[in-house]
């Protein structure tokens, strides 16, 4: 007699045990897979001629199955995936995005990675959402931004990068890493630090922020490949760089000083590029005017000593005559300005002039006169 006809077997009626009544079923009911069966094969016969399995049955059966089957290996990958198509596990091929083929499993498998989006992971920061609010807010995580200088001082710096999949290293992302995200997130904190280690706080603060971000990307994507990660990193961006939170204020008025200190070099610089060569030019003209006067002297010394030794010569050769020459010369030079009357005191015509000195109208020509050209004055007559 089956188990299922007896009255509770040697303990009774009911599902008991040894130890009393077993537990009660409680919930739904599982399906009974014997029903699920016979109510297959009935609607299987329904739609067969005849109402029952044949030959040519089966045929179609296995015929729609193996279509059902190969259809199957049709998918689609879109504008931000690339397909990377396993055979029995290994790594085939990458496909485009559009509907592409690949043989029904379990032959082959496809894996959908985004691999044409480039992913953005912040450092020193992390977005929290705010359920109540709806928002989301950016905090600070000093446990990654917080970091040693060169010259032993304390940084915080917050930054971004960049990061793709490569196109041709697909593969590598998905098989040779776990936590592609974790690992980029870990290779760059190591390389941001290692660069602000080699620095001194003030260059990082204002002139070597560019530079700094060239060397972390290079940093990094020299160590994902020594990796075999399959990411290129696309750029590194420093979003904040301060001193801790504690001394920024302190720190600020030092900046400040140094700014005013360079304002004041620059200005004295510009002052002094302006003093200098004016200086330098009147120096230079100085210079000139000495020089044109130290010619001019020596070309009228020597024209003097020439005239005077030409004259000389002339004098030896005839000595009444150049005498003469001098003195009609010498007079003509200090007489040729003066007012002047002659007259003879030995002719009949001047018996009756009276020689006198004009006192005022000499004051008047001296008030007149110039100083280097006084008037002269021989004499008058009435």
């Amino acid at each position: 007699m089956p188990w299922k006809n007896q009255t509770g077997g040697p303990w009774g009626p009911g599902p008991k045990g040894p130890w009393g009544a077993g537990p009660q079923p409680t919930g739904p009911k599982p399906p009974d897979l014997e029903d699920l069966l016979r109510r297959a094969q009935e609607r299987i016969r329904q739609l067969l001629p005849g109402g029952h399995l044949s030959g040519m049955g089966i045929l179609l059966i296995l015929i729609g199955a193996v279509a059902i089957w190969g259809m199957s290996g049709f998918f689609r990958v879109q504008s931000e995936e690339l397909g990377v198509v396993l055979r029995f596990g290994k790594h085939v091929r990458t496909v485009q995005p559009g509907l592409n083929y690949h043989l029904p499993y379990p032959i082959e498998t496809v894996l959908l990675p985004k691999a044409l989006r480039v992913s953005t992971l912040n450092i020193g920061l992390t977005l929290v959402q705010d359920s109540a609010r709806s928002t989301s807010t950016m905090r600070d995580v000093p446990e990654e931004s917080l970091m040693l200088t060169g010259d032993e001082n304390i940084v915080d710096v917050d930054f971004t990068v960049l990061w793709r999949i490569k196109p041709d290293g697909v593969g590598d992302f998905l098989f040779n890493i776990q936590n592609p995200e974790g690992t980029v997130k870990a290779v760059a904190e190591s390389a941001m630090r290692e660069w602000v280690g080699r620095s001194d706080i003030q260059p990082i603060l204002t002139s070597e922020r560019t530079k700094i971000e060239a060397s972390v990307h290079e940093l990094m994507q020299k160590t994902l490949d020594q990796y075999g990660a399959g990411v290129l990193i696309q750029q590194v961006q420093m979003q904040k760089v301060d001193p801790p939170a504690q001394v920024i204020d302190s720190f600020r008025d030092v900046q400040a000083a140094r700014a005013d200190l360079e304002r004041l070099q620059n200005e004295a610089q510009t002052y002094a590029n302006r003093v200098v060569p004016d200086s330098r030019g009147r120096a230079a003209q100085i210079v000139q005017n000495a020089q044109g006067y130290k010619e001019q002297a020596i070309a009228e010394a020597k024209g003097q000593s020439s005239r005077f030794l030409q004259v000389y010569q002339a004098y030896k050769e005839a000595p009444d005559v150049t005498r003469e020459r001098i003195y009609l010369e010498t007079m003509e030079h200090v007489l040729g300005d003066a007012d002047k009357l002659i007259y003879d005191p030995g002719s009949s015509s001047s018996g009756g002039i009276v020689p006198y000195l004009p006192l005022s109208e000499l004051t008047s020509r001296r008030s007149g006169s110039t100083a280097n050209q006084p008037a002269r004055t021989d004499g008058g007559a009435r």
